[in-house]
């Protein structure tokens, strides 16, 4: 026999949450009903209208924290939760760290199905500063109210632009150049592309920071028109600014870059400094976008190795090498396997320039070259 739902859709309710989700969730229940919340967190007594039931479990918006956790931070994004770059920002960092922390231990016990008692889970190492860290942002174009083009970020599971004029988590350079292209856009009556409309010009702008500099590339669907002004608004405004790329996407997709890149002016490849070793980073090519954090990863991944030098080992989506090169020191060899070409000739660029000869790379679809390795 089916339990009776105790509550409907726009229902106004009062509960307790006292529970995370796996997206940032609150978990609360009436009368044993399961009820997810977001932006709530455990402990708080909340005010929420039900937007659906299922049989299973219901959704509600928050409307009023009654009593606030501890462990809620002041909101300093305006554009949060609204853009989806973000799940947790409503909370301390401390308590995002413990709850990341959780979401590890609970997927053991809940899908590996361990007993908890075998699980022992570390804490997860946080930053001592957690904003502005990213060293690359991509922002699609868009149409604001007022029919203004904007650089935004979609709105969660869907592509409805939400315009951002700054972002904490990105450098400042990053989000100083995406002014500066959005300026140009407005001077020149740049036009944004429209997915559904399959209409329009500037589709994104990609930017990537290190300690070398910075390179920003344009994402368009047709030929790039005011190139020459576009370059000499980011020399004039951008002072660490190393190249500027062009991509030309014109296929009718989601996909943010097309196959065609053209530097407009100074450097393609971003110089990269990962544990000691140099990498030149292509902009279409997968780099970490935490590089303090990076090597603090990679510092445990080696640990936990404990490699003794005769080991052959194999960097599984390898990326640009990053990984590879740093255990190629510890190996006898370390092979590198990806997808994406133009990641395979950075990588290779790069064992070359640092002079590693015990790191080769194969560029294929890691579940068709691994077990050809591994037989």
């Amino acid at each position: 026999m089916m339990r009776e739902i105790p509550i409907e859709k726009n229902d106004d309710i009062e509960f307790t949450i006292d529970a995370l989700g796996s997206e940032g969730q609150g978990i609360g229940r009436v009368d044993g009903y399961t009820v997810f919340v977001p932006l709530a967190l455990p402990g708080e007594k909340i005010r929420a209208h039900v937007i659906k039931t299922t049989s299973g479990y219901g959704v509600a918006k928050l409307t009023e924290v009654m009593e606030p956790s501890k462990d809620r931070a002041q909101q300093d994004c305006p554009a949060y939760p609204r853009c989806g770059g973000c799940s947790m920002r409503h909370m301390s960092y401390a308590a995002q760290l413990a709850a990341k922390t959780k979401q590890v231990r609970d997927a053991f016990i809940r899908l590996g199905r361990f007993d908890g008692s075998e699980i022992n889970v570390q804490p997860c190492h946080g930053m001592e500063h957690p904003d502005r860290y990213r060293n690359k942002g991509s922002f699609p174009y868009g149409y604001d109210e007022n029919h203004c083009i904007v650089p935004g970020f979609f709105s969660p599971r869907s592509h409805r632009i939400v315009p951002i004029a700054d972002c904490p988590i990105q450098s400042e350079n990053i989000m100083a150049a995406v002014r500066v292209v959005t300026d140009w856009a407005r001077e020149y009556n740049i036009t944004p592309y429209d997915e559904q409309k399959r209409c329009g010009l500037l589709r994104h702008c990609m930017v990537r920071e290190s300690s070398s500099g910075v390179i920003v590339m344009v994402v368009t669907a047709g030929k790039l028109p005011h190139d020459i002004e576009l370059v000499e608004m980011l020399r004039a405004s951008i002072p660490h600014l190393i190249g500027v790329v062009h991509n030309l996407n014109k296929a009718d997709t989601n996909i943010i870059l097309g196959n065609r890149f053209t530097t407009l002016w100074g450097n393609e490849r971003l110089p990269v400094t990962v544990c000691g070793h140099s990498f030149q980073v292509s902009m279409p090519s997968f780099l970490q976008v935490n590089p303090v954090q990076t090597e603090v990863l990679y510092s445990y991944a080696l640990d936990f190795l404990d490699l003794n030098g005769g080991e052959r080992v194999a960097d599984v989506y390898c990326g640009i090498g990053t990984i590879t090169l740093m255990l190629a020191e510890h190996a006898k060899e370390v092979i590198g396997i990806e997808c994406v070409p133009e990641a395979i000739s950075d990588a290779n660029r790069s064992a070359s320039e640092n002079g590693i000869a015990n790191a080769k790379f194969i560029c294929g679809n890691a579940e068709d070259v691994l077990p050809r390795l591994v037989s």
